[in-house]
């Protein structure tokens, strides 16, 4: 007899937000527990509006259903995919050279003129005038990814017992982006040894899944085991990231995943996904926490966020 697939655990948001603390406390050690043995936890009660992620991705499908020139007048050569459209096959995973077999676009934060934080050197978002509701949209979503994504960056330090704002606090007026992804069936853009998604770590403290359109999420357990993880409708998925490995000095790992092809041309069908990557602001420098560090495991030496950020990009092919 088989035994029955394993799954992340299940958590409503709600409870950490408005509980009363037998239900806050219950929250923090599930969520933090959860993290610490997979990596991936869903999420209920988050507060993202239904009716919103419906509506991104209504444009969504109706940006990639353009015609290929008009979408490459977003590509915004030699800026690292950071805004705008990035083309089908364009980024490939850590020590691969083959492409994934999927196309993208990245929102991210554009941070008002006068802001401490704003640069000239900064990338600002472009728009596809095609699809008129795109930017409002995909904004408002990105605010409530946002707005829900340092909720649960709380939760994560009242896991380790620290000040309750230190993993939000690095996040305020981070490099978050909303990536909003098509993979299009095989059978039009299929390439030998490609993969939707080839496994990978992702970069960030944490990401934020809205639910997928198709399934095909597989997560490698501690004990090797590739198993599915279903993005239901209500529900966002957050897996946490190399930064966040980082910072707590592996106590919880960045988890491999991965998305896999359709099993059959019956399942060949288009897929379309929106992750939220949390990213600290650039020069948050990224060490250790101490309760975290033994003589036998020291930690990684500090780094800024910015600076690794960039050496990653580096090992996918997005920056030069």
């Amino acid at each position: 007899m088989s035994r029955p697939t394993r799954r992340i655990p299940l958590v409503n948001l709600s409870h950490y937000r408005s509980g009363n603390p037998e239900e806050r406390a219950r929250f923090v050690r599930v969520f933090g527990d959860a993290l610490k043995e997979f990596g991936f936890v869903s999420v209920e009660g988050h507060g993202v509006d239904d009716g919103l992620i419906r509506r991104t991705y209504a444009d969504v499908a109706s940006f990639f259903g353009l015609p290929e020139q008009v979408k490459q007048r977003y590509h915004l050569a030699g800026l690292g995919g950071q805004r705008g459209y990035t083309p089908f096959g364009k980024e490939h995973a850590k020590n691969r050279t083959v492409g994934d077999l999927k196309e993208f676009w990245h929102v991210g934060r554009d941070l008002p003129e006068g802001h401490p934080r704003r640069s000239d050197s900064d990338v600002q978002n472009v728009w596809p005038e095609e699809v008129p509701g795109f930017r409002s949209n995909t904004l408002a979503l990105y605010s409530a990814l946002d707005e829900a994504a340092a909720v649960m960056l709380q939760a994560i330090a009242e896991y380790f017992g620290i000040e309750r704002n230190t993993f939000s606090d690095m996040a305020q007026d981070g490099t978050s982006v909303l990536r909003v992804i098509h993979y299009p069936p095989l059978k039009e853009k299929f390439v030998p040894g490609a993969v939707r998604a080839a496994e990978h770590e992702d970069i960030n403290l944490i990401t934020l899944l809205c639910e997928g359109t198709a399934s095909g999420l597989e997560i490698l357990t501690r004990d090797g085991e590739w198993i599915p993880v279903d993005t239901l409708r209500g529900q966002i998925v957050v897996d946490s990231g190399d930064i966040l490995s980082r910072i707590t000095n592996g106590v919880i790992p960045s988890t491999t995943h991965r998305v896999v092809n359709p099993p059959s041309l019956a399942e060949d069908n288009t897929r379309y996904s929106m992750p939220f990557f949390v990213h600290p602001y650039p020069e948050c420098m990224l060490e250790a926490l101490p309760s975290t560090v033994t003589p036998e495991k020291p930690g990684q030496p500090p780094i800024t966020a910015d600076a690794f950020l960039k050496q990653r990009l580096r090992d996918i092919g997005m920056y030069k």
